[in-house]
């Protein structure tokens, strides 16, 4: 059986903590940055918990050796 091939573009966008919950950051704040007010560029750049259940489980088979 070949090895699984990371997709690298999962790879920089979430992250798989120890107790296998994925984490990601918010949208938005790679650019445009100017006309976003403090709250919401500060918010979009802090680490987050995916809620959802089926992207999960999506990103980690994406991500097989993580």
């Amino acid at each position: 059986m070949p090895k699984l091939k990371t997709k690298k573009a999962v790879a920089k966008r979430f992250k798989i903590t120890g107790t296998g919950k994925v984490m990601h950051y918010g949208a938005g704040g790679g650019h445009l940055l100017s006309k976003k007010n403090a709250k919401r560029k500060r918010r979009i750049k802090t680490a987050a918990v995916l809620k959802n259940k089926g992207d999960s489980k999506r990103i980690k088979k994406l991500l097989p050796y993580k």
